[in-house]
């Protein structure tokens, strides 16, 4: 209500006030005791939020940004909404945001993407709090600002706890009262931290450590406190040496022993400097691996987001498929999903996943036949560093490592090169992994499931797939019908698909034309549900009428049956006929079973049984 009065324009991209050149350089002046006492609490803070994705902001009492500092990303991001030194965050110049409003109210708070008046800001989190004077006068606001996906609670206790402690320099009146809650509000944020967090000072002697810390070693604070760091961690003088010579050390994979247990981890390590630009401390943080790869799946899109929900069907035979997935969803055992493409192989291989006991783990997918050959083994097994040039700094781990505690969605299996079919079945025997130009045996626990449009007993026989993998991949094999075969669930596809697509495109939902139903009902849509899917949304497109001409793709399908069939004698019995009729399609196709069946109208399996049955061979 207020940023309404006040005439703030939801479109709005930067402040209506910002101050210019001699203007910032006099109101950094007569802010220079805030932004002096200030420093040091922000530079902590930003040693421990470091490479996480945030913005810190110091304001004046009026909101103006007297300092601003973060990760290079953000602070462009920033900086391209004139977020700069100089500009106003008041509500009367941008409207609702977590320094204007913290001020107005007197109070800390967090705002987080919609809560923010101006649409711009609702990519972020914002979490603020006045910084009060000695007579209890507000002389400014620090901020922590990060993206909306980040917010948490503990971000807003990490800059109460920064603001008092800022209070409580300039309050000497209570310092060490102060300095007591402000040190125990560190402790709790650290503690709360989802990773281990270790303070030493320059002679590697442990100061402090988080709970995660001590779980991690499995110790107790105790038995750590004032003890040599090189006690539990092995590359101390390495740390230490870092240090001295400024050289980056970040997201350093690492082995630690605990006992006769060895885990890898992942070691940031942030250096702590006097006035002077001694060191005198380190601040180490140990990540689990799999959180971090956890991460990483969470921000480039490795999960699955179908269920069982999203297979809309009411033929028989696709309900028997569902329930018989379900059944066997929580069996650790290898799938193998077979099927035409675009006969949702990935989405079953998702509701596979999300019903199983490993759906709070990744979900991994890669396409065997998208990736060129030279790069498949790193994509799957992962490199060292100095594995070869180009690499990334520090290795990269694949994606069996990335699906580790969750799935790994091998699709299109059929067009893997024969010398990586040793590899993966070397990992699918032995549940572990080597990256190239590694010596370590990484274990993983990972359920495959794979995928295919081929016939993978006729690759065998062709010398282009391995027998025993098929054996290893196909423990539960699942076929999923073509399109044309449950012509029942045609029409409450296209239903579902005309209202997704109409949402989607914000479109009111087309009338089709009574024509055009009956091509869509009589095409035998070779492209199957991802080609119907298509096609409605370009129908909606168009508001119901559509670029596609069915009549001649299904012509062109029937002239291609009638050229096969057009020199048979049907001067003979139905079952001579139905032999006849196979015996050209194969021959038309050189033996390539899918094809035939296609052209037949009838399922692989199907065609197999009738080639039996008339002791036809390829």
């Amino acid at each position: 209500m207020r940023s309404e009065k006040y005439g703030i324009e939801k479109e709005r991209i930067s402040s209506k006030k910002i101050l210019k050149g001699e203007q910032i350089s006099n109101n950094i002046r007569n802010n220079r005791g805030l932004l002096k006492i200030a420093a040091p609490f922000i530079k902590k803070i930003y040693e421990i939020v470091s490479g996480s994705g945030f913005l810190l902001i110091l304001t004046d009492k009026d909101g103006c940004i007297l300092n601003i500092i973060g990760d290079k990303d953000m602070l462009k991001a920033a900086k391209d909404m004139d977020m700069v030194i100089g500009a106003y965050m008041d509500e009367k110049s941008i409207g609702t945001n977590a320094m204007g409003t913290a001020i107005s109210e007197n109070m800390a708070i967090q705002i987080s993407a919609k809560e923010h008046f101006i649409n711009a800001y609702h990519r972020w989190t914002c979490s603020a709090a006045p910084i009060h004077n000695e007579n209890d006068q507000i002389i400014g606001t620090l901020n922590l600002t990060g993206k909306s996906s980040e917010v948490h609670s503990h971000t807003l206790g990490l800059v109460v706890a920064a603001v008092n402690s800022i209070e409580n320099e300039l309050n000497n009146r209570i310092i060490n009262n102060k300095l007591v809650e402000a040190y125990n509000y560190m402790n709790t944020i650290m503690d709360a931290m989802p990773y281990g967090v270790i303070a030493v000072n320059h002679e590697g002697i442990i100061k402090n450590l988080n709970k995660f810390a001590c779980r991690i070693f499995n110790i107790t604070e105790k038995e750590c406190q004032d003890k040599p760091i090189d006690n539990f961690l092995d590359n101390w003088q390495e740390i230490l040496r870092k240090c001295h010579t400024k050289e980056a050390y970040k997201e350093n994979d690492v082995i630690i022993r605990v006992g006769e247990k060895k885990e890898r981890y992942s070691e940031d390590i942030y250096p702590i400097e006097n006035e002077e630009g001694e060191l005198i401390g380190v601040v180490i943080t140990i990540k689990e691996i799999q959180r971090v790869y956890n991460l990483v799946n969470k921000y480039s899109g490795m999960n699955a987001k179908y269920t069982f929900d999203d297979l809309i069907c009411e033929d028989r035979e696709m309900k028997r498929i569902i329930s018989f997935a379900k059944t066997i969803s929580l069996s650790p055992s290898t799938v193998l999903l077979q099927g035409e493409s675009g006969t949702g192989k990935e989405v079953l291989a998702q509701s596979i996943h999300n019903y199983s006991s490993k759906k709070e783990g990744p979900f991994v997918a890669i396409n065997c036949g998208a990736i060129p050959k030279n790069l498949i083994e790193s994509e799957l097994f992962g490199y060292e560093d100095g594995s070869f040039t180009g690499g990334k700094k520090g290795g990269r781990p694949g994606k069996f490592e990335l699906a580790n505690g969750g799935t790994l969605f091998l699709d299109e299996i059929g067009e893997m090169p024969l010398d990586m079919q040793v590899n993966l079945l070397r990992v699918l025997q032995e549940r572990c992994v080597t990256r190239i130009g590694g010596s370590r045996y990484i274990p993983i626990d990972v359920r495959i499931i794979a995928a295919t449009n081929k016939d993978l007993k006729e690759e065998i026989e062709k010398g282009t797939f391995r027998n025993d993998l098929y054996y290893r991949l196909s423990v539960i094999p699942i076929k999923i019908p073509p399109l044309r075969e449950r012509k029942i669930d045609l029409d409450i596809l296209l239903k579902h698909f005309l209202e997704i697509k109409s949402y989607k495109l914000k479109k009111d939902i087309p009338n089709i034309d009574e024509n055009l139903y009956k091509d869509i009902m009589s095409y035998s849509w070779p492209g199957n549900v991802r080609e119907l899917e298509n096609f409605v949304e370009n129908i909606v497109n168009l508001g119901g009428s559509t670029s596609f001409n069915i009549q001649q793709q299904a012509m062109n399908t029937q002239v291609k049956n009638d050229f096969i069939f057009d020199n048979l004698d049907y001067t003979c019995s139905l079952e001579e006929l139905e032999r006849r009729a196979i015996i050209a399609c194969l021959e038309k196709f050189k033996g390539n079973v899918s094809k035939s069946a296609d052209t037949l109208g009838i399922s692989r399996n199907t065609l197999y049984t009738k080639m039996k049955k008339y002791k036809i061979n390829i």
